[in-house]
């Protein structure tokens, strides 16, 4: 098996990842829009956002993952970062969300003075889930009939980490 590596992204990352999350299923797992345009993710690398920090997964040089954690700007809420992924269906199972979630919560935990993690997930997607409860996140909240997707709306769970929780993966 090849070894996964995590680096930061850079603006030259725009192609792949725009066809990253253009794969129906990962567009499907995400909030993001079918048919977006590449100038998206131009945009979106060009210009990162303060407390905003973009990474990739790759092996053997091929971006196959990806993982945005944006640190809340507003005061009483700078302890709490937000995330979101994508990984190419064709490494689904080979340890890519694994490898970026563990940077991630290493940069949050070490890093970033970050002691509580959000995200939102899809309440059908088992395979998320499980690799959000291996990093510590519990469902927090399910949100009915959150998103539309492929003509229907469909609830998510609304999961948090909370660090220095017992039960959580050590990393790092």
């Amino acid at each position: 098996m090849s070894l996964i590596t995590v680096r930061h992204t850079t603006p030259d990352d725009a192609a792949v990842l725009f066809q990253l999350y253009s794969h129906a299923e990962t567009q499907a797992d995400t909030l993001h829009l079918p048919l977006q345009s590449p100038a998206l993710w131009q945009e979106r690398l060009q210009n990162i956002r303060p407390g905003e920090q973009r990474l990739v997964a790759c092996i053997d040089g091929q971006v196959v993952g990806q993982l945005t954690v944006s640190v809340l700007e507003a005061m009483r809420r700078r302890h709490t970062a937000t995330i979101g992924m994508g990984v190419d269906p064709a490494f689904h199972r080979r340890g890519v969300g694994s490898a970026l979630m563990a940077a991630m919560v290493d940069l949050c935990d070490n890093w970033l003075q970050v002691t509580r993690i959000e995200l939102t997930v899809f309440a059908d997607n088992k395979a998320a889930i499980g690799l959000y409860q291996k990093f510590g996140f519990e469902i927090e909240g399910t949100a009915r009939r959150y998103a539309m997707r492929n003509g229907a709306l469909v609830d998510t769970h609304y999961m948090a980490r909370l660090k220095g929780e017992a039960g959580q993966v050590a990393v790092g």
